[in-house]
């Protein structure tokens, strides 16, 4: 409704409906940049678009290439397609690859599929391998899992670990109020979420990107509040121009 109304200030002061159009997504993706960082960025979407394309090639010329196979699957995944990178990385798996990033990335893959007890077995033996795999990123995804499958006490126990080598953690946080509010601890749940909007408050700029969003979700007030300042700032520009 505000970029709506955004639209039709800009329409009316410039004449032009392409151009109003064109006005507000640049203002919206603008404004996201500084504020939300929930909008993907272009060039890093159409870059990662075109090395999957490259690795696709690649495993088509030579199917065996188990590098470009690895690569592929931690795209998908981070594309939000973890059944597509289940099936991209199984060939490695089944040829005998062992390494914890293997380990962690195929189970990451089962775990966000919804494969829950074959992620839990692939992520424990990644865990064997190198238990404090990037700061306790394994504990992550174990806690997420669990959570998402109802195992309160195990998510609780493998997001404790992860807060224990990285208390600096927004989304370990996150996660932890959403496991003590499904234990009935709803004063719990919301010091949790305290703890990591003071944490965020914290953290070096160029690192708040990769927390924003579930800080955003610990304190929802706070965007809002940043949406309506947008909104605000739009109809006093839009009136001012129109005033002129």
């Amino acid at each position: 409704m505000s970029y709506l109304l955004g639209f039709w200030l800009l329409s009316f002061v410039t004449g032009n409906p392409l151009l109003a159009a064109l006005l507000v997504i640049v203002i919206w993706w603008s404004a996201d940049r500084v504020t939300f960082g929930l909008l993907p960025d272009p060039l890093r979407h159409l870059a990662r678009f075109r090395r999957r394309a490259e690795l696709r090639r690649a495993l088509e010329a030579n199917p065996h290439d188990r590098r470009a196979r690895f690569e592929l699957a931690e795209l998908l995944l981070d594309q939000g397609r973890p059944r597509a990178a289940v099936e991209v990385l199984r060939p490695n798996v089944e040829a005998g690859d062992e390494d914890v990033y293997t380990a962690y990335t195929m189970g990451a893959a089962m775990a966000r599929a919804g494969f829950f007890p074959q992620a839990e077995q692939v992520l424990g033996a990644a865990r064997e391998l190198e238990p404090g795999f990037r700061d306790g990123e394994i504990d992550l995804e174990l806690g997420r899992l669990r959570l998402a499958s109802g195992d309160l006490a195990g998510a609780r126990a493998a997001l404790e670990r992860l807060l224990s080598v990285r208390p600096g953690s927004v989304e370990g946080r996150y996660w932890l109020a959403q496991v003590a509010a499904g234990e009935g601890d709803p004063a719990g749940a919301r010091r949790l979420r305290a703890e990591a909007w003071r944490e965020y408050a914290q953290l070096p700029r160029f690192r708040r990107r990769a927390e924003r969003w579930f800080a955003w979700r610990c304190e929802p007030w706070r965007p809002a509040g940043v949406a309506a300042g947008i909104v605000l700032l739009l109809l006093v520009v839009g009136s001012a121009v129109c005033g002129g």
